[in-house]
């Protein structure tokens, strides 16, 4: 797809500076622009690139002032970084504005879609389905029977949604994640069996949750594992069964959390942590990366390490484990010193 200048001009509400009529039909950063690209400068430290780069339009703050001359069309803004995020959705909402349903797919009896859906090739719905308008479900894609997916839903390809799931309006389900797998759920017998216990309940995503790629989030053993809105998951992570994670919480890659663990709303939590289950994580909490959570945390903590200190304490007593070993040297010595006197 090919913009002009004046075009994205007029999507920005910014100020041209150059030639209206070039056009662009990629993205690059700025010290990597070439002809026909579109870049932008937000951050001061690039600033010199601005009079090498070899895009074709750059989108500047208002306050930009060149101190060389410039063989690239300027679009001046309030704000570069969000203006070129702007223009980044608008993109994406043009690239992905496809509509229809493709053959083969499989639409199960009493199943329905709204105004402006596109169902991939190679997709299957279940039966007793009802999904919004605006809905995009790319090829081989499953959704199981009485799935329910709002509006202006995004569900990219190989992405799997089971029975009983409820999605909320503006969600994305990246490739290949799982919504609605059972929970691990088995408890033993007197032989020292393990017998599977059966998974009933369901998954809630609310408005506006974004479930990255390859990340699985189990049904509840009863009643419903809920993310509420707009909870932010990154890819391949892990939320077991009857789990509750508040509005607006954002989660890094390769976290895992058991069982019936309650998440608070605004935390901050980083890559590779492990939660233990049935514990409470209260609001506004940041937990560094790979720290291990075992008890339940207070409103706004910042805590690091496994298990988990605050993050003070942490920070704190770091500064003696990696000094371990020139400690336990001195002890010897002074022991040694004793055993003499």
């Amino acid at each position: 797809m090919k913009f002009t200048a004046s075009q994205i001009a007029g999507i920005l509400d910014g100020e041209l500076v150059g030639n209206p009529d070039i056009a662009v039909d990629k993205l690059a950063k700025i010290e990597e622009g070439e002809h026909g690209s579109l870049t932008f400068l937000a951050n001061p430290k690039y600033t010199p690139h601005i009079y090498t780069t070899k895009s074709s339009v750059t989108i500047v703050n208002k306050d930009f002032v060149a101190e060389h001359e410039l063989t690239t069309t300027l679009i001046r803004v309030n704000d570069a970084y969000k203006s070129f995020s702007k223009l980044l959705e608008y993109y994406n909402q043009v690239k992905n504005n496809k509509t229809g349903v493709e053959s083969p797919s499989f639409i199960g009896e009493n199943s329905m879609y709204g105004e402006n859906c596109y169902i991939g090739v190679f997709s299957y719905i279940g039966d007793n389905v009802k999904i919004g308008d605006n809905v995009k479900i790319y090829p081989n894609t499953y959704i199981g029977d009485n799935v329910v997916i709002g509006n202006n839903v995004i569900v990219y390809a190989g992405a799997k949604i089971n029975s009983e799931s409820i999605i909320g309006n503006g969600c994305v389900i990246h490739n290949s994640a799982v919504v609605g797998s059972d929970g691990f759920g088995f408890a033993p017998n007197a032989s020292g069996e393990f017998t599977k216990i059966p998974q009933t309940g369901n998954v809630i995503l609310e408005d506006n949750v974004d479930v990255g790629a390859m990340t699985t989030i189990d049904r509840a053993t009863l009643g419903s594992t809920i993310l509420r809105k707009g909870v932010k998951l990154d890819n391949q992570i892990q939320i077991a069964h009857n789990v509750e994670i508040g509005e607006h919480t954002v989660i890094a890659a390769q976290t895992g959390v058991a069982g019936s663990a309650k998440i608070g709303k605004h935390c901050m939590i980083g890559g590779q942590v492990g939660i233990v289950g049935h514990i409470t994580i209260g609001d506004n909490v940041r937990i560094q990366a790979q720290s291990g959570i075992g008890r339940n945390i207070k409103d706004g903590e910042i805590i690091q390490g496994s298990p988990a200190l605050t993050y003070g304490d942490y920070n704190k007593s770091y500064v003696h484990f990696k000094n371990l070993p020139k400690i336990i040297n001195r002890i010897n010595e002074i022991e040694k010193k004793i055993g003499r006197e």
